[in-house]
This record gives structure tokens, sequence and C-alpha cells, in this order.
């Protein structure tokens, strides 16, 4: 089904010339399964859950996990130079995911809430370079 909605994303994106924000969901289940959750276990758990809950993006063996993502759209001037900054720190670990104009993931990075915070809460903007500094996950 990922590869599905990926597909229809990037046959948009041809069309219209801008691909419909897919991003969140596919990254979320990227990181899930980069974690080890199983597809059904990570279904099960997203249900009842909206595009916009606060907080953490999914629970695994209890801990709460935040994910953010980037990923350029090919065109000139779509290269990732900044990246996004939890707003929260509900969650025991985040994760970053850089993927390519393909949806293609190129790289990944995990950060427990201990670490991130000292680097980055008083940091105004956060580049890929950044989180390149936690612990590489792909």
């Amino acid at each position: 089904m990922r590869e599905e909605l990926i597909k229809i994303s990037l046959l948009w994106q041809k069309q219209y010339g801008v691909a419909p924000n897919i991003l969140s969901a596919v990254s979320e289940y990227d990181a899930a399964k980069m974690i080890g959750m199983p597809e059904n276990e990570y279904s099960d758990f997203m249900q009842d859950k909206t595009a916009v809950s606060k907080g953490s993006d999914f629970i695994f063996k209890n801990e709460r996990y935040q994910v953010k993502a980037n990923r350029p759209s090919g065109k000139p001037g779509s290269k990732v130079t900044i990246v996004a900054k939890a707003k929260n720190y509900e969650w025991e670990y985040l994760i970053w995911i850089l993927y390519n104009k393909d949806f293609q993931i190129q790289e990944a990075w995990i950060w427990n809430q201990d670490d991130y915070k000292k680097e980055f809460h008083e940091k105004k903007r956060l580049s890929p370079i950044d989180y390149r500094r936690g612990k590489r996950l792909f």
C-alpha cells in the first residue's frame, strides 16, 4: 500500500506540479518499521488516531516516538537545508528521516529526549547536519 500511495503522489506531482502531502503518513510508517514494530501492531495503534495528534506519533514497547522527515521535490532549490524541530517533549525518542524525491529513504537518525533537549532546546534553526549527530538508523 505504501508504494501505491507514493506512486499516486508522484503522478500527481508530475501532472500538477506539487505532490500531495503524504510525507507524515509515510515517514511515521517507515519509522515504525525501522524500529521493528510489526505492521499489524502499527495498524492497530493508528486506528483511532488523527493527523493532528499532539505529542508523539506512535508508541512501541511502551516508548513514545516522534517522527520528523524531509523530502526534496527534485526541483531547483528544493535541497533540504532546514529541518523541523520538535515543538514539545512528549516522547522518549525522535526519529528524523531524509528521503529522496522518489520517497526512498536516504538516511534516518534517532535521538533520545534528553540528548535532543540538551543539543537543540535553545537552538532556533536546525539543519540535516544537526540531526546527523544522533544515532544512525538507516
